[in-house]
């Protein structure tokens, strides 16, 4: 009974729950910082929790000596994205135009957020598997050999601002609130923490519409060639407009992650560098020269 109710329920309960939350905050006039970031690490550590209640892959609950590196990069990357985050506001709060619908329902203020934001990281994706440089950069998030709630955020620092760049950009561009940018990275902090979950969770015929575990597994995939799919972070909308949505009844299961360079190194400083220093061949296939 409590594998079931995890499987089914555990998703839309936690996400919505951090989503009302955070929207409770916002209307009562509460101060977002630093209670959105503690809404967001109690989804997170929630989401943590039921890995080991209803785990999807049992050998991916032991430590594949990355829980050193995963923390510094969700660390680091989180801190990067809230500092482009408030200085690209600090520009625009001066700015003398204001092009956002302030008038528009909350909702569908934040849903505005989620589109560019998600439309963004969905196109910079796409190019990171397809840019030489850009794929050296990203490998790394391609390297864990399990997938697990922490590794979301495992990312190289200078392609973690590469990816939120562009979205944040056309935000402040447009004079968005920056309240709503805050409420929007806490919802998409737990649902990446969600997205590269081991537990054992579906969302149904909605798995096909939202980037979570089920269909993003397949863009772990070791095979370079079979990972071209499903870059979607939040929304699948643009996979499906886009021609890389990919569903299979075969699920991904342990040994069937990572890269084809199992010597990838596990320390944080050496993945830093690693993107400067490694010989990779075509940027499509992934071939190690």
């Amino acid at each position: 009974m409590l594998r079931t109710t995890i499987r089914y329920f555990s998703y839309p309960l936690i996400m919505g729950g951090v989503a009302a939350a955070l929207l409770a905050l916002w209307v009562s006039g509460g101060a977002l910082w630093p209670a959105a970031t503690g809404i967001a690490l109690l989804g997170v550590l929630v989401v943590a929790a039921l890995e080991w209640l209803a785990p999807y892959e049992a050998r991916w609950l032991h430590a594949h000596a990355d829980v050193g590196a995963d923390l510094l990069h969700n660390l680091i990357n989180l801190s990067l994205i809230q500092f482009v985050s408030y200085w690209l506001y600090r520009w625009t709060s001066t700015a003398p135009w204001q092009a956002w619908p302030v008038e528009w329902p909350l909702w569908a203020q934040l849903a505005l957020v989620a589109i560019i934001v998600d439309l963004s990281l969905y196109g910079m994706h796409w190019l990171s598997h397809r840019v030489d440089w850009l794929w050296r950069l990203h490998a790394i998030h391609h390297s864990p050999e399990r997938l697990y709630w922490f590794n979301g955020e495992r990312r190289h620092p200078l392609h973690a601002m590469l990816m939120a760049f562009p979205g944040l950009a056309v935000l402040a561009l447009l004079t968005v609130p920056q309240e709503l940018v805050t409420i929007w990275f806490a919802i998409l902090t737990v649902h990446l923490a969600f997205q590269h979950s081991n537990i054992d969770y579906s969302l149904g015929p909605l798995k096909t519409w939202l980037g979570v575990a089920e269909m993003h597994r397949w863009h772990h995939k070791r095979d370079f060639e079979d990972a071209q799919v499903n870059y979607g972070e939040f929304l699948l909308i643009w996979d499906r407009l886009f021609g890389t949505l990919y569903t299979a009844a075969a699920p991904i299961r342990a040994g069937e992650v990572g890269l084809r360079d199992r010597a990838f190194p596990q320390t944080y400083w050496r993945q830093l560098i690693w993107p400067f220093r490694a010989k990779l061949g075509d940027p499509a296939t992934g071939k190690a020269t």
